[in-house]
């Protein structure tokens, strides 16, 4: 947890700041992990701090799940997991962007009993057991669905720009899957953020750095243990004190397959060999057996984080038997003994990758819930000593509070810290084409350039320049494999339009022109090809151009062999546009227009495409209709819940057994007698075809024998406010004769006084006039009310009598507002306030 003074800091540091004034936007912030969802709501007016669910707990488990015909999501998923098994799905981040057949689809089989299928994608996708079927991408949106739903219960306002943490080893098409289940979610992708980063932002959101300092954010999750050499470097200007933080991501090292997931699975099938041992029956044939361990296997473990053993009971496991077993910690390590020397191997890749030793190295800062397991803090305290390990963040919030702030800077609708991120790519990424054939028949040569290499930084370009006549193709792909199973190529950039800009620079002027591709590494870490143009440099005939020509001004486009990558010009060519003629003469376009012309770019995806724009749309409509079935039947058990009590509710105010109710008292015995036959019938209804009714007639029913009763309870509404009423009026009417005896005595005065009065004889007249008519009024009507009995109608309604008084209090407070008329000020007035003595009229004599 938190401490306040965190918080506290936190809330001192984030100065929310408008930059529309009709509202401002809600930035959600999303760590989705293999376990657990961790989410963060930035909102003004809403303290920062981690997004609670309907239990208000701090964390969601990653489980969707259904039970009949009932979609639950967090906890009530995961308690009914072992009830029905084939309709449970967690740990879905192990499918996500992965192809039917990888090495990772086999190991989410040897910790799941999802059914599963290949898509037309050839992505992996998941089956229930009523044969519905669900891409990993819906399954997962769903449950972004669902921290929407309670992101926007929060802000009571719609919540669309989220930013969302992945490991800093996703691939292409992994970032693809989280932005398409954004997408289909009803999300909109401010930002993918490596959570490495996150928490980086995280810990310095509370500190300065007055000199360079570096640390390794260690992140021991449930899917991967990940490490990222990071450097905190002081910013802006030290004389003003205005100063931020620059946090440079400098290495990263990873290992895809040793979490928290991979020691519970160990632990699973400790327990397994216990019950095949004891009881000689194989319970992984029986899915609700193993399911129930899984679940066992995560409470042993936190159990063995603080003690040295743990007794494991569980009723009616499997095959009807009870399962109880002990197990020591000194036994689960012992089966985990060749993960020991893995724990730590991505503190030194990482440390590697960023060409710096423990020695460079100011702390290793824990994070990620596996951290606290036992064997690992202490391979990574023998790893790097003790006196390096930090237990300063939150091992569980850290990365999505990091997120959060992060979104809020990347918003522009809020004012933050000064903290600047600078992140860097993990793989190395190629660029390949074919070079030039020296003849039609001779095989093209395949030519791969490495075009962003690990640790290339995200928000960079690349451009690449081509010496070419005719179209042809870049294909952009992973130099190694990231994964066994997993797509290396990434896309297809086909460029056309090629010799038709050739030859219209070449007629223009321009000698030797080129064409050049431009590549970019975006702040999400995705790769695409921004653009791709004919550049020639035309000859300039005029004098200036001559003299630029002569004293070597011009910009060469030589370059050795057929093709390079060259860095952008000091001017990058941009493509020519057509500006809007001046209202005296058309404005000439310029040489450095004429010297670029914009080619087409066709980009192909990887052999496993993110989803189409209607794939997408076909799944929205898909997660939409359902949540439109769900809030039916949540309207639906509302109406016949409202109505089930509404009955109870009137049985007891029909009851004999206690007389003299103000019900009873307003109510005449026909009345009652209608309402007690109306209820017998519902009551029947209700139990014969309740459960089969629609909400419209559930509704109706309720409706039908409130009608009923509504007479009566007006009767006793009204009886209960005619006090409050009638001495409301009469309080107005001895405010207002109050009121028109001393105006009439200050009127009186004022006039023998020469004074203007403020008010009228002839308005004070009206006032009184319409005092008498009200007091008449309700005198007359107050006679007749009080000859009514209880269980009649009254003759005179309260909101009668209050809109009467409402009506004397309005005229009566016309006049006692009114200002007093303002008396012109003469000269000897003047001086008679100032204390001078008037002076003459100039031109007379004094008499």
């Amino acid at each position: 947890m938190l401490s306040f003074g965190f918080h506290r800091f936190i809330s001192l540091c984030l100065i929310f700041l408008a930059v529309f004034e009709s509202s401002l936007a809600s930035v959600l912030a999303i760590d989705y992990g293999s376990d657990w969802i961790k989410a963060s709501l930035m909102k003004p007016g809403i303290p920062f701090d981690v997004l609670l669910n309907k239990d208000s707990k701090r964390k969601i488990q990653s489980t969707v799940a259904w039970k009949k015909d009932d979609r639950l999501f967090g906890t009530d998923a995961s308690n009914i997991a072992s009830r029905f098994p084939s309709d449970s799905f967690s740990s879905l981040k192990y499918l996500q962007g992965v192809t039917y057949g990888a090495d990772l689809m086999s190991y989410f089989t040897s910790i799941s009993t999802a059914d599963i299928f290949k898509t037309s994608r050839s992505t992996i996708g998941l089956r229930q057991s009523d044969g519905t079927e669900w891409s990993v991408e819906e399954l997962i949106a769903m449950q972004l669905a669902y921290v929407k739903h309670l992101a926007e219960t929060v802000a009571e306002e719609q919540v669309q720009d989220v930013i969302i943490t992945v490991p800093s080893y996703y691939s292409q098409c992994e970032r693809d899957a989280v932005a398409d289940a954004v997408e289909i979610a009803g999300l909109r992708t401010l930002a993918l953020i490596n959570d490495g980063t996150a928490v980086a932002v995280n810990y310095a959101m509370t500190r300065t750095f007055p000199a360079p300092e570096y640390h390794v954010i260690y992140d021991a999750g449930a899917s991967s243990i990940r490490a990222t050499v990071v450097s905190f470097t002081p910013t802006g200007d030290t004389k003003s004190k205005s100063t931020g933080t620059q946090i440079s991501a400098l290495g990263v090292g990873y290992d895809r397959r040793t979490g928290g997931t991979e020691l519970d699975r160990r632990l699973r099938e400790i327990l397994i060999d216990n019950f095949v041992s004891k009881h000689k029956r194989d319970i992984r044939t029986d899915k609700r057996g193993m399911v129930k361990l899984w679940k066992e296997a995560g409470r042993v473990k936190a159990i063995l984080s603080a003690n040295t053993d743990a007794t494991s009971t569980v009723e009616s496991l499997a095959f009807d038997i009870d399962f109880k077993a002990k197990i020591t910690r000194a036994q689960f390590e012992k089966a985990c003994s060749d993960l020991q020397g893995r724990f730590a191997l991505p503190i030194r890749d990482a440390l590697a990758d960023a060409g710096l030793t423990l020695n460079n190295i100011t702390s290793v800062i824990l994070t990620g819930g596996s951290s606290r397991t036992p064997m690992i803090q202490t391979a990574v305290k023998e790893a790097v000593g003790e006196d390096k390990i930090a237990l300063n963040v939150n091992a569980d919030e850290a990365v999505v509070l990091g997120a959060a702030l992060h979104g809020a800077s990347l918003s522009m609708q809020f004012k933050t810290k000064d903290i600047r991120v600078s992140d860097i790519s993990t793989h190395d990424v190629q660029a390949s084409y074919f070079a030039t054939s020296p003849s039609s028949s001779a095989r093209p040569r395949t030519i791969s350039t490495l075009l962003f290499p690990s640790g290339s930084k995200y928000g960079t370009k690349k451009t690449l320049t081509f010496k070419r006549q005719e179209d042809f193709s870049i294909w952009l792909d992973y130099k190694k494999s990231i994964l066994p199973g997993l797509p290396r190529d990434i896309l297809e950039a086909q460029i056309s339009g090629v010799s038709e800009a050739i030859a219209d620079l070449t007629e223009r002027g321009a000698a030797d022109p080129v064409i050049k591709a431009v590549i970019s590494l975006s702040d999400s870490g995705f790769i695409s090809v921004k653009e791709a143009f004919a550049y020639g440099e035309l000859k300039d005939d005029s004098i200036t151009g001559k003299l630029k020509s002569l004293f070597g001004g011009g910009t060469s486009t030589s370059e050795v062999g057929s093709s390079s990558i060259m860095s952008p010009p000091a001017e990058t060519p941009t493509p020519a546009s057509t500006s809007a003629p001046d209202s005296k003469k058309e404005k000439q376009p310029s040489l450095k227009d004429l010297s670029t012309i914009t080619l087409n770019v066709t980009v192909n995806l990887s052999s496993m495409p993110p989803m189409t724009v209607l794939e997408k749309k076909a799944a929205r409509d898909r997660l939409r209709n359902m949540d439109y079935q769900e809030m039916g039947k949540l309207r639906r058990e509302e109406a016949r819940n409202s109505l089930e009590g509404y009955l109870y509710r009137v049985r007891d105010l029909l009851d004999d057994e206690i007389p003299d109710t103000p019900f009873k008292k307003c109510s005449k015995q026909s009345e009652r007698k209608a309402i007690s036959e109306k209820l017998s019938e519902t009551i029947t209804w209700l139990h014969s075809e309740g459960d089969d009714a629609e909400t419209s007639q559930l509704r109706e029913k309720h409706n039908a024998l409130e009608t009923l009763e509504k007479p009566i309870i007006h009767r006793y509404q009204e009886i209960e406010a005619f006090p409050r009423a009638l001495n409301n009026s009469q309080m107005w009417n001895w405010s207002t004769r109050l009121f028109l005896t001393e105006a009439r005595d200050n009127l009186t005065a004022e006039a023998k006084a020469g004074i203007q009065s403020k008010w009228t004889l002839e308005e004070l007249d009206a006032l009184e006039t319409a005092l008498k008519e009200h007091e008449t009024w309700l005198h007359q009507w107050v006679e007749k009310q009080k000859s009514v009995k209880m269980y009649d109608d009254p003759v005179i309604s309260t909101s009668e009598m209050k809109s009467r008084a409402r009506i004397l209090e309005q005229h009566l407070q016309r006049l006692v507002k009114r200002k007093p008329a303002k008396v012109k000020k003469t000269a000897s007035t003047k001086a008679e306030e100032s204390g001078e003595k008037p002076q003459p009229t100039p031109g007379h004599d004094e008499l």
